[in-house]
């Protein structure tokens, strides 16, 4: 599964579910009979990697606990426009009442592996990673994560709290990149990483004399971040990050960086559709 649907995650789940329901589904409880029961199939209405069938079970229980659950593909598998990726059967109300939150997760979770797929496909030749960012919609940080895994790309850190990256203001505040990662190596457990944020040679070659473990180049041109990898010549780690596109990640790739960060896998991903149709008396 590669996730673990914790109580944070079901939390965010009965909150998705309250938000929509409220006190009630007003069409449904005037045309749906309580008795009535039915089959829900999903299916997807584009191409696509399909992310997050691991949360229907959660969010059809929460509803009614009879309801049955069937996954009839795994996350991180790439389908077809028309392809079934799962059923529900049990009391059509609770169908339903589950419809819209399902599928906004679907369709969120699968936008961003449907475009890691495609970012880390167009530099599979390569031996550099495709990395995500923390541009994530508040809340969603570890579903998000989790479908940039199911896309094939890997995750950069989690949080704050797991790894160091030294930016223009922490470098502002205590007036250099040495000062700042010296600080941070005083002050984070020993086996964080430290990278430093650089957007200029100048700053790689402080970066590299600080110790940095990884080196972001931020913003710049192909052409410096051809020079910068040859210069830092696997003294650390080398993340290119900034405006980073399908159009233009190979040419990236091609500069010799190690990792390739990319906010819109999160932030801008489009969504990959889906819907669900019932059948009713199964």
């Amino acid at each position: 599964m590669d996730i673990h649907v914790s109580p944070q995650i079901e939390r965010l789940i009965r909150d998705a579910l309250d938000e929509d329901i409220g006190a009630g589904d007003l069409a449904t409880m005037a045309t749906i009979s309580a008795e009535a029961r039915g089959k829900g199939l999903f299916r997807a209405k584009k191409d696509g990697v399909a992310a997050g069938l691991v949360l229907l079970d959660r969010i059809f229980y929460f509803i009614d606990h009879r309801v049955e659950v069937r996954l009839l593909v795994k996350d991180g598998t790439a389908v077809k426009s028309g392809t079934v990726v799962a059923e529900v059967v049990g009391p059509v109300r609770a169908l339903l009442l589950g419809e819209r939150t399902a599928l906004n997760f679907l369709q969120q979770l699968s936008g961003t592996a449907t475009l890691t797929s495609k970012l880390v496909e167009a530099v599979k030749d390569f031996p550099c990673k495709v990395l995500d960012t923390r541009k994530t919609t508040p809340g969603l940080r570890t579903l998000q994560k989790y479908a940039v895994r199911m896309g094939g790309g890997t995750n950069h850190r989690i949080g704050l709290y797991d790894a160091a990256l030294v930016k223009d203001n922490h470098i502002e505040a205590t007036g250099s990149i040495a000062e700042a990662v010296k600080a941070v190596r005083r002050h984070a457990p020993f086996m964080a990483k430290v990278e430093v944020e650089a957007s200029n040679m100048k700053q790689v070659q402080e970066a590299i004399d600080a110790g940095a473990d990884v080196i972001m180049l931020d913003n710049m041109t192909l052409a410096q971040m051809a020079e910068a990898v040859k210069f830092i010549n696997k003294r650390a780690g080398v993340e290119a990050s900034g405006g980073i596109t399908l159009d233009s990640i190979r040419q990236v790739a091609e500069t010799g960086v190690d990792f390739i960060s990319s906010g819109a896998l999160t932030h801008s991903a489009p969504v990959v559709d889906f819907n669900m149709k019932i059948t009713m008396n199964v």
